[in-house]
């Protein structure tokens, strides 16, 4: 697994995956990106709730052109729930409310 640089994605780009996540619904959504829904936690942003890993694999398409699979890199802690948690996104275990 290549390391990825998630430097290159701002804030701006997950709130566009996340815009694109409200705009199709989900089964559109991870059709359209080859992701799955959440297993184990949320990403949280404007009382809603959205799957972090395929957030952060739209949000990363969107920033540099180049589309991930699902296999390219982690969702949990030490994946995507870092990464947004890093950003400054709220990243809950499912099933809890912020």
């Amino acid at each position: 697994m290549a390391s990825i640089d998630w430097d290159q994605v701002q804030n701006a780009d997950v709130l566009r995956a996340i815009k694109e996540y409200d705009r199709l619904g989900p089964e559109k959504f991870f059709a359209k990106h080859g992701f799955a829904p959440a297993t184990t936690y949320e990403l949280s942003w404007a009382k809603r709730l959205y799957p972090p890993k395929a957030v952060l694999g739209v949000a990363y398409e969107f920033a540099t052109g180049n589309r991930l699979e699902s296999t390219d890199f982690e969702g949990g802690k030490t994946g995507a729930v870092k990464v947004l948690s890093a950003m400054g996104f709220v990243v809950q275990p499912k099933g809890t409310r912020a």
